[in-house]
């Protein structure tokens, strides 16, 4: 096999390696991140957002996931600290607020208006919380939404923006599938450019945003590649982050690589822009049409609706079950939804997650599904799902 180089791939991998402690990926860097890939990654950010990014902000981490648990870990102090989480959301955080002995405070998207982010119901969980002694010290947003698809309005995020200033709670943005965004009303904006744009300034709003090589249209979850970005944290909080992630030593260097990578892809006048375009187009496109058609299938099946995905990776529809299904769940003790993923795995072979794993409205059943199977085996998986689904129904229909 012929593999044609591109001279500015060549130069890329040089001033890499030229960043990097003996021009090798052996050692260890700087416990943030090497400087030059996180001035790299500064770069992208300020050329996404139009305002400055300072690389003595960003921490690279190994995935997305250690700069969540560090970020948790860090805000919570007894277990009267809470943290505002949505409904449903990925169990990450969650879990990592159960680990660190601290209070989740639910707040539920509501399933009606696409999984939309009320104010007005974040305000009340906030006042809820309050009365309970909890003190609520953080914010999570997961814009792209996983595992309910959604993408937040520029107005909506203003909102959440002000929100979160008003009553100085830290803005946790989960802007991992920034890249994946398939309706044509709908754009990303990063938490940051919503703020700044707004006129506040660094010292005004306390935001952590976390980005990842494990999503977009790239998709490298195995080489761990992530970082997360500080503002508005006074130097002596940076400092106290520094040396939790000091703990590690640093993350691995091949993930760095990559993080500085996704946020400098080749630019107009390089010689590998065209087939990197290309290619980016190619496998977006083709996660758009794959969201589409099973967005369509779930909603032609009978109890079933699903919502527009918008962005991510992710559908989350909504299952009516029959009673006699429910009562079948509860003698064999599983959840409704539990119940039918099972079924339907052991029917077809598709592996579904149940929404009972994310938080859902009580009463109501969902079951995850992602995108991301080959486009030429959609058409195959949605005659197995159609069937095992009237078969499904026929059985325990009441």
């Amino acid at each position: 096999m012929i593999i044609s180089l591109y001279s500015d791939a060549i130069a890329r991998a040089c001033e890499i390696l030229d960043l990097l402690p003996g021009r090798e990926t052996g050692a260890y860097s700087h416990s943030q991140g090497a400087k030059g890939l996180r001035e790299a990654i500064a770069a992208g950010i300020a050329s996404r957002d139009g305002f400055p990014s300072n690389a003595d902000d960003i921490f690279l981490t190994d995935g997305a996931s250690p700069a969540v648990q560090t970020m948790i870990q860090l805000l919570i102090r007894t277990e009267k600290d809470g943290i505002l989480c949505p409904i449903p959301q990925y169990p990450l955080y969650s879990a990592s607020v159960t680990l660190h002995g601290g209070s989740l405070v639910p707040y539920y998207l509501n399933e009606s208006t696409g999984w939309g982010l009320e104010v007005l119901h974040l305000k009340n969980q906030l006042e809820g919380a309050c009365s309970q002694g909890i003190a609520v010290r953080a914010l999570v947003v997961i814009n792209p939404g996983n595992p309910t698809g959604q993408v937040l309005s520029e107005e909506n995020q203003k909102e959440i923006v002000e929100f979160c200033r008003k009553d100085g709670l830290v803005l946790l943005a989960d802007e991992v599938y920034q890249e994946n965004v398939y309706a044509g009303d709908k754009k990303f904006n990063s938490f940051k450019r919503i703020a700044r744009s707004m006129g506040y300034e660094r010292d005004e709003l306390s935001l952590v945003s976390f980005h990842s090589v494990s999503k977009g249209y790239y998709g490298e979850g195995g080489k761990r590649g992530g970082y997360m970005e500080l503002c508005g944290f006074s130097t002596d909080v940076k400092d106290q982050i520094y040396k939790v992630t000091s703990v590690n030593l640093c993350s691995n260097i091949l993930g760095q690589i990559l993080s500085s990578l996704i946020m400098n892809p080749p630019k107009v006048g390089d010689e590998s822009y065209e087939s990197f375009t290309a290619e980016k187009e190619r496998i977006l496109s083709s996660l758009a049409r794959r969201a589409k058609a099973l967005e369509d299938a779930f909603n032609k099946l009978e109890g079933v609706t699903c919502n527009k995905v918008e962005g991510a990776m992710y559908l989350f529809p909504r299952l009516q079950l029959p009673n006699r299904a429910i009562k079948a769940a509860k003698i064999a003790n599983a959840a409704p939804d539990a119940f039918y993923a099972h079924r339907l795995l052991d029917a077809t072979g598709i592996v579904v997650v149940p929404g009972s794993g994310f938080g859902q409205v009580p009463g109501t059943w969902h079951i995850r599904c992602t995108i991301l199977p080959e486009e030429d085996k959609i058409p195959a998986l949605v005659s197995r799902l159609r069937g095992f689904h009237s078969s499904f129904m026929e059985e325990f229909r009441d």
